[in-house]
């Protein structure tokens, strides 16, 4: 899948659209938090030991394990829905080879139609590197009507978040969101 095919998608995917083999740059998330812009609060934060490296895991996989290894279920409080700026905050390592151009395309769908969709360019990366990331951006404002209908329906939002090396799909993974009052 392209980056402009990732771009035009109109739903969530069935499955993942390339092996964890893919990943060949070694790229491993290490930190990743999720912050409320305005007053700072932080809403979601998780820290791997940078020691802990890369799980090495048979391109076989069980579907289901490889569905729990790439797919993370957020919960979330209903105040996220009205947060009007948020704020997040990645630290990832590289691997031995440089990789030119990393790019995220995240979808995210509420009951299959796509709700939000944000393309982040992280551009060149140094071989062996810990790099940290931060994004600012504006929240689409959501009626009453659909933060009630998402208060209502765990983790039928969803996301696809596609990372690029140029052309590239090197990663695929999946979110499923739930808000609680």
């Amino acid at each position: 899948m392209t980056p402009d095919e990732a771009l035009a998608q109109k739903g969530p995917t069935d499955g993942f659209l390339c092996p964890l083999s893919a990943n060949t740059y070694g790229l491993d998330f290490l930190e990743f938090e999720i912050k409320d812009y305005d007053s700072g609060e932080s809403i979601f934060h998780v820290k791997k030991d940078p020691e802990a490296g890369l799980p090495m895991l048979p391109d076989d996989i069980d579907p289901e394990i490889e569905k729990a290894v790439r797919t993370v279920k957020y919960t979330f409080p209903e105040k996220f829905l009205r947060f009007k700026t948020v704020r997040t905050a990645l630290v990832f390592s590289v691997g031995p080879e440089p990789v030119p151009n990393f790019r995220m395309i995240e979808r995210h769908y509420f009951k299959g139609d796509l709700i939000r969709s944000y393309d982040f360019n992280f551009g060149f990366c140094i071989p062996g590197s810990t790099n940290s990331w931060e994004a600012i951006y504006g929240v689409p404002e959501m009626t009453e009507k659909r933060i009630m209908d998402l208060m209502d329906s765990p983790f039928e939002m969803q996301s696809d978040s596609f990372y690029y090396v140029g052309d590239t799909l090197v990663m695929h993974n999946k979110a499923a969101y739930s808000y609680q009052g």
